[in-house]
């Protein structure tokens, strides 16, 4: 896969509500066009967490590019309490802001900082999470592809197994919008090849800690497991560490993220490659969009914006750099 072509945004092009004047009065777009005579529109962000590189990234993104649009930024972290999360964007709402982006903890979180937006005529952007379920309106759902993320690093995978062997899958937090689709992904690949079974799931919660006990009980309970998918890197990076402590090699692991923590853990053999996602330009691409809504050109925003990943393993890990996905302050991370 070419890198220009994986970095490139699928946009389905919809007109959102059935056109401009629905969009105004829907998503309080006017009060959003007021908002923008004031010297600096204020946006305000609700991010799951801060301690994933993935929303840390995007926050670096979001205050980067609101500087360059001339806005106030302010971003809450909801320490993925789905409640706390909750509480937090109706406080935000209260403040009249110009526009609200919201990464929510889980699909309950997303209905019900939507709903709040929607009553409070606030436009809101989503990024890597949507709700499952409601009809809250929000202007974009920019996120990776996780489906295809999932189904093509596994093929991928699978091919470097031979086509045989046994794996296990560590899920994310059970019924975010990533974890259905990686695990939608990941079934896909199975079912077209069948010399690879499944022998275990555990869910980790996207965390390496619980990633790393997880893979200890499946490893004692099935040892011949060759393969174990983390629904994202910090579980990848978990599993390949339990395995390292037990002394087991010739395994294959692998996450989807594209974290820097990663390069030096491909490099040792510790995991084998990961799906690199693009968060930092995801919050640059919310601000933009919020640009456009102020000033009245909301109808050209995409309302599903898919980004696709670049698999990075130890072919490539020279020349795909951690900045090119998580953003200039990546190497600090």
């Amino acid at each position: 896969m070419q890198k220009e072509e994986a970095m490139k945004s699928y946009n389905t092009k919809q007109n959102w509500l059935g056109g401009v004047a629905a969009a105004v009065a829907l998503s309080g777009l006017g009060a959003a066009s007021a908002a923008l005579a004031a010297d600096k529109p204020l946006i305000v962000v609700s991010i799951a967490d801060q301690k994933s590189l993935f929303y840390i990234a995007e926050a670096d993104g979001i205050r980067d590019e609101a500087t360059k649009e001339g806005f106030d930024v302010k971003i809450t972290s909801a320490n993925n309490d789905s409640t706390l999360q909750v509480s937090q964007v109706k406080d935000l709402l209260v403040q009249k802001p110009a526009a609200l982006i919201l990464t929510s903890q889980d699909s309950a979180a997303g209905e019900a900082g939507v709903k709040a937006a929607n009553q409070a005529g606030v436009p809101v952007l989503l990024i890597d999470e949507k709700p499952e379920h409601g009809d809250g309106k929000f202007v974009t759902y920019i996120a990776t592809d996780s489906v295809k993320a999932a189904y093509d690093l596994n093929t991928w995978m699978f091919k470097q197994m031979g086509g045989q062997g046994e794996i296990a899958i560590l899920h994310g937090v059970l019924g975010s919008t990533a974890e259905v689709q990686r695990t939608e992904g990941v079934q896909k690949a199975l079912k077209e090849n069948p010399g690879i079974k499944l022998v275990a799931e555990a869910t980790a919660n996207w965390d390496e800690g619980e990633a790393f006990k997880a893979a200890q009980n499946i490893l004692t309970a099935h040892p011949n497991v060759k393969a174990i998918f983390g629904e994202s890197d910090a579980m990848a990076l978990g599993a390949g560490k339990a395995a390292k402590a037990a002394g087991r090699t010739g395994m294959y692991f692998v996450g989807i993220d594209g974290f820097p923590t990663m390069w030096p853990a491909i490099k040792s053999g510790v995991v084998t490659a990961t799906a690199a996602q693009v968060p930092y330009q995801m919050g640059i691409m919310a601000v933009k969009n919020i640009a456009s809504v102020l000033k009245g050109e909301g109808s050209t925003v995409p309302n599903l914006q898919y980004q696709n990943t670049v698999l990075v393993n130890k072919d490539n890990m020279e020349t795909e750099k951690p900045t090119t996905f998580m953003g200039p302050k990546a190497a600090s991370y």
